[in-house]
This record gives structure tokens, C-alpha cells and sequence, in this order.
């Protein structure tokens, strides 16, 4: 019996945090400068895609409303955890009229074609899109200070093949060069209706992934979508920005959602060097002075997550061409999609998956100095309990989907300790360590990013312990003396562990951390 409660009284020192490991723990401390003020926060956020469609508009009202709390909820539990990952930006997708053809559409998966709120008679349909329509309004009851309007394919009957996606390869858009006029009025359309029903989509975004050909096999394709080359992109962006300018819409325009980070910066081809292309005013395709164009750069991490050094050099590069124009740099579109975060591996837990989400939203938020970092997906079938890659959270829905169970994943955790405590307005400071550990070092242990805001001065440190060793952190050249301290590792999940000193913090192996100023 003594030996059964040694045994406890272990188990339970390690769950708590204790120093009762093998070997000694390292130390590192910190110093913050407020001082040195970099980007401020404009939103972190994820994307509705596909699956906000059977389940807004057929699951269950508990369900759907606990689903809705999980995303956008800034409320605690009873024992001060987070309710949800309080999301700032909520990404709606416009349809193209997939979902009307059915079969026809020739996308395969029932639940990856939209409906179009235009019908081929030229009549606008607001009852379409249910399912998507409860979540922007879901958010917009939770108060998200951010609408983004997104697209993957015009409507269909813009198109050339009235299909929405090609079926040749090659690298010319889909959309009727006739018919760039229509498209323009036909978001315009559909921005001036939400206004008007008091959800207000702050920004729009009218091309996605342009570098993709998104060619598909009839009966075979996977999802809407068109590529579009920079001439073409400037002449629908330059019309998208007319019809907004007419209507009066206070929406911004945000471009070019590339498909990699590289191809703002460089690569080759008909969609390449969009920063230069679209904010050099010596450019012919310069877009800088449409009265619409928000002053921010969209691209989507994929790809560039392969090794530690990509990681870094890619984001290093993008920050450096980004400023020279005077650009915030948005994450608007990332899931580990590349094989970077299986690391050698075969498969992944969803911790490990959540650790890498949580490995390069530092890059992108401390090299690249991102405001904004978007995930895709919010939620998508699948298994809750390993290799989480695509979604934060995993349904199992029942055959029809009028229902279903689900379950959030290591994705969920690692962007909620970024969007639950760095709120809009948040400016990311300065700080210098001990070790003097350098990018490459610091991915491959301790990684720290620290945030302040300018006026109540509320200080927010997320830390990433990557390595299966004990830290113990002090922080130095902050007034406050105590954080509060949320914790995800193997046996806590987004939880509220009380508050803690500066002067003693202790990180468990393979955690992450937020610690916010008490």
C-alpha cells in the first residue's frame, strides 16, 4: 500500500509539473522590450469550407451551437480553460454553382460543390448556402471583428467550359474574359446584400491560388477552382474593384492568395513575383492605387514547411520583399498539407501535428512578422487521434449528414493558444534570451514570441517547448510578476493551470504554453 502511494504521489508530481525528472532542467531566461514595437495583430482565423454547409444547415441545434462555441468563443469554463479558440477573422466561401449540377458538376465529393446565390436566369437566390450562411451569422453573434469573403471559381456560367474547374491543364483562367465585367458586379452583389443584412464582410478576397491549373478529371475533381494568370488577375481585380467603388462599399480587396509563399518573392511562370508584379508602381500590372486594395499581401504556408532552414529563409525573404512596399504580410490559408511535419516519421500524434501547426505559426508571426495567420480547414472527416492535418476539428458524420459526432485535435489546441490570448491591436515585441539560441537552434527546442498591447500594456507569451526535456523560464524587464498559464502536452489539452511567477515557470516536454500578464 506504502508503494502504491509513492507510485501516485509520482504520477501525480509529473502531471503537475514538477522537477521529478531524470535529469536536471535546463535553464533559460528571457528579457522582453516593449520598447521594440514590430507588427500589430490584425486577426487569427480559419475557413468554413465544405463541411459548414451539412452541418449548419441539417446537424442538430446543440451540436452546430457547441461547434460555433468552440471557434469563437472568448468565454472560460468554470475552472478558467478556454470555451473556444475566441477566432478574430471568420473565412465564408462563395459558391460557383457546383452543388445546382450535381453529378453534372463532376466533382466527386457531394460535399466539396457550392451552391451560387445567381442563378443562370440572372436572379439572385438568398436562401442558398444555408449551412455557410449560419456560421458568418454564428460569428458575427459572437461578435468576430472580421468577415472575409473568399473564391474558388466564378459561377459557372462565367465559364468557359460551365464547369467549376478545367479539364485541360494549362494556365489561363476559366472566367470569360466577357464576362470579367459580371463577375466584378456579382460580388459586389453579394458584399452590398450582406451589408445590408448587418453582416459586413470586412474583406474580399476574388482569387484563390491562382498558380494552381486545378484541372480535374470529370466525375473525378476534387473541388471548384481556376487559375489565373498576373495580366488576367489585374484585369478582374481592376473590375472587382470598380463595381465595390460603385456601390460605395467600405470592403476591401485582398490579393493574391498564392498557393506558396515563394511565389510572392520569385519562382517562374505566368503567376510568379506578385509583390513586385502588383505594388511596384513601375509595374504595368501595378494595382497599389485601386481605391479598394487592402495594404496587405495574402499567401498560404504550404510547402515551405519542409525543414527548419526552409522554414526560416522563405519567411526571411518574404518579410524583407513585403516591407519594401510597406505590406503586412497575411497567413491566409495553411494545414499540414506538405510531409514537412511527419519529420522522419511514418505518422504523426495529434499532438506532434499540433506542435508543428504551433512551430510555424512562430515563423510566420516572428520571421516573416505576419498579422494575420488563417487555418484551412475548421472542420473535415476524419480521425480525431492521430496525423490531425487538414482540420481542427474531426467529424464522424452519420451516412446522410444529418448528423454526427466530433472532436477537436492538437490543431485546435496549438492555434487556440495564439487566438484565444493575441487579440487585434496587439503589437509583437522584443526579446532576447540567454542562450543566444538562433532561429535553427530555437525550432529545434525552445521557441518564444511575445505580444503587448499598446494601451492596457496586458503582456501574452506563447511558448513552444519542442524537445522531450524539462526548462525552467524566468522572465525578466516585465513589471508584471505573475501570469496566468494555459498549457497543452500529453495529458492537458488547452488548459487553465493557474498562475505562475515570473521568476519560476517551468516547461514540461513536447508543451506549449501561453502565459498572460496577471
Amino acid at each position: 500500500m506504502i508503494q502504491n502511494f509513492f507510485c501516485f504521489l509520482f504520477s501525480v508530481s509529473l502531471i503537475s509539473g514538477s522537477l521529478l525528472a531524470q535529469t536536471p532542467p535546463k535553464e533559460l531566461e528571457i528579457e522582453l522590450h516593449p520598447e521594440q514595437a514590430f507588427q500589430t495583430i490584425h486577426s487569427f482565423g480559419a475557413s468554413g469550407c465544405w463541411f459548414a454547409e451539412p452541418i449548419g444547415a441539417h446537424w442538430p441545434d446543440q451540436k452546430k451551437e457547441h461547434i460555433a462555441e468552440l471557434l469563437f468563443s472568448t468565454e472560460k469554463t468554470e475552472n478558467g480553460s478556454p470555451k473556444g479558440l475566441g477566432l478574430s477573422a471568420w473565412r465564408f466561401n462563395i459558391g460557383a454553382g457546383t452543388a445546382e449540377q450535381g453529378d453534372s458538376s463532376g466533382i466527386i465529393e457531394p460535399n466539396h460543390r457550392v451552391e451560387s446565390f445567381l442563378g443562370e436566369n440572372g436572379q439572385y437566390d438568398w436562401s442558398k448556402q444555408p449551412g455557410y450562411q449560419y456560421f458568418l451569422k454564428k460569428a458575427s453573434d459572437y461578435k468576430v471583428p472580421n468577415l472575409i469573403a473568399f473564391v474558388n471559381s466564378p459561377p459557372v456560367f462565367f465559364n468557359k467550359n460551365q464547369l467549376g474547374f478545367l479539364q485541360t491543364k494549362g494556365h489561363t483562367t476559366n472566367l470569360k474574359k466577357e464576362h470579367y465585367k459580371d463577375f466584378g458586379h456579382f460580388l459586389a452583389t453579394i458584399v452590398q446584400h450582406f451589408d445590408n443584412e448587418g453582416y459586413h464582410f470586412n474583406y474580399l478576397s476574388p482569387i484563390n491560388e491562382p498558380q494552381w491549373d486545378w484541372h480535374g478529371e470529370f466525375g473525378h475533381a476534387k473541388q471548384e477552382g481556376t487559375p489565373y494568370s498576373n495580366e488576367e488577375m489585374f484585369e478582374v481585380i481592376t473590375e472587382v474593384n470598380k463595381a465595390l467603388k460603385k456601390n460605395k462599399s467600405a470592403t476591401k480587396i485582398v490579393i493574391p492568395e498564392a498557393a506558396m509563399l515563394t511565389y510572392l518573392t520569385d519562382e517562374n511562370g505566368p503567376t510568379s513575383d506578385q509583390i513586385n508584379t502588383f505594388w511596384n508602381n513601375k509595374s504595368k500590372l501595378y494595382l497599389g492605387n485601386l481605391s479598394h486594395l487592402a495594404t496587405y499581401v495574402a499567401g498560404h504556408s504550404y510547402f515551405t514547411d519542409g525543414s527548419n532552414e526552409q522554414i526560416i529563409s522563405v519567411r526571411e525573404k518574404l518579410k524583407k520583399s513585403s516591407s519594401a512596399y510597406n505590406l503586412d504580410y497575411w497567413q491566409s490559408e495553411y494545414s499540414l498539407l506538405g510531409n514537412g511535419y511527419l519529420e522522419g516519421e511514418e505518422s504523426r500524434s495529434t499532438l506532434d501535428c499540433g506542435l508543428f501547426l504551433a512551430k510555424i505559426i512562430h515563423h510566420d508571426l516572428v520571421v516573416g512578422n505576419a498579422s494575420a495567420w488563417h487555418y484551412w480547414n475548421s472542420f473535415e472527416p476524419g480521425d480525431w487521434k492521430k496525423d490531425t492535418r487538414y482540420y481542427l476539428i474531426a467529424l464522424e458524420p452519420n451516412e446522410d449528414w444529418s448528423d454526427g459526432s466530433y472532436a477537436v485535435t492538437g490543431n485546435f489546441y496549438a492555434l487556440g493558444h495564439y487566438s484565444r490570448f493575441v487579440r487585434p491591436g496587439m503589437q509583437r515585441i522584443g526579446l532576447t534570451r540567454s542562450d543566444q539560441a538562433t532561429a535553427i537552434e530555437a525550432a529545434e527546442g525552445v521557441m518564444i514570441s511575445a505580444y503587448q498591447h499598446p494601451a492596457t500594456k496586458e503582456t501574452v507569451l506563447v511558448v513552444i517547448n519542442y524537445t522531450e526535456d524539462y526548462y525552467t523560464l524566468k522572465i525578466n524587464g516585465e513589471s508584471a510578476e505573475w501570469y496566468n498559464q494555459y498549457i497543452t502536452n500529453r495529458s492537458n489539452r488547452f488548459k487553465y493551470r493557474g498562475d505562475v511567477q515570473s521568476s519560476f515557470i517551468q516547461l514540461m516536454p513536447r508543451s506549449i504554453y501561453t502565459l498572460v500578464s496577471d
